[in-house]
């Protein structure tokens, strides 16, 4: 009766791990629906943009201009919701002087096709190619920006396109790692699909980076910024914020932004 349960529990325990192997996507990616508010609700000016991606998906992005921009930011957001939500954040980099570039990933709010993670990496290939042509920014001028599962992207087209600098808020060592310690009972680093191995790519990285994380991040703990920051190449730097994973980052306090825009600040003069 013992042997019979263990196997039965062996089972239980094989199927599940299938069941999430395939299925993981759905407990990564967690698209919002259409936008119902724009930019200009929020008094901001703003271009709608029709992006396509290199395998011919759909995408659906915001062009903010910002006066006598010193450049412009390309936002790659987080796995939840969609450039709606980003709406605030755009505003704090606009209001520091550089444009910004707001697109949703494939499967998320009017983008077309189904997200993962090279599908990702394609969709943030296609905003840069529209921000440094059609928009006529040049690529050290522009800074690659990320939350959460945003900073990987942020961080993998740096890999593969020049640019200013990368700012990653909320990043984490890598997805596994994120979802080991949600799913302790899980073998999560053998059957994960989605890898976002930031930790082995930011010392590939040739640009300024500044992370941005808090110490009370529930999700992604402060921990995993540190090791991104240790792994890094100079120049790096670590802002340290306050709040929850998703309580607003670095635009909730006036002395967080004013130390991102002396970053950025120090990268516009060095581009001079």
């Amino acid at each position: 009766m013992l042997l019979r349960l263990l196997v039965i529990l062996a089972v239980a325990y094989a199927a599940l791990c299938l069941v999430v192997y395939l299925t993981q996507a759905k407990l990564v990616y967690f698209p919002g629906p259409e936008p119902r508010s724009t930019p200009a609700d929020s008094g901001l000016e703003y271009r709608e943009l029709q992006l396509r991606a290199k395998d011919g998906v759909g995408l659906h992005g915001w062009f903010l201009p910002a006066k006598d921009a010193r450049g412009a930011v390309l936002v790659s957001h987080g796995n939840a919701g969609t450039i709606e939500l980003r709406i605030e954040l755009a505003r704090a980099f606009v209001e520091l002087g550089w444009s910004v570039l707001l697109y949703d990933y494939r499967g998320f709010g009017k983008s077309s096709g189904q997200p993962d993670e090279e599908g990702t990496y394609r969709d943030a290939e296609a905003a840069y190619e529209h921000l440094t042509t059609a928009e006529g920014v040049a690529s050290e001028r522009v800074v690659l920006y990320g939350e959460s599962l945003g900073a990987a992207v942020a961080i993998e087209l740096a890999r593969r396109h020049p640019c200013a600098a990368v700012i990653g808020e909320s990043a984490f060592t890598s997805l596994p790692d994120v979802g080991a310690r949600a799913y302790p009972f899980l073998p999560v680093r053998w059957i994960a699909r989605f890898r976002y191995d930031n930790l082995a790519k930011v010392p590939e990285l040739g640009v300024p980076l500044l992370l941005i994380h808090s110490p009370a991040d529930e999700i992604v703990p402060v921990e995993h910024g540190q090791r991104l920051l240790q792994a890094a190449r100079e120049p790096k730097r670590l802002l340290l914020t306050e709040g929850g994973h998703n309580d607003g980052g670095f635009q909730q306090r006036p002395e967080w932004r004013a130390e991102v825009g002396e970053f950025l600040e120090g990268l516009a003069v060095a581009s001079r």
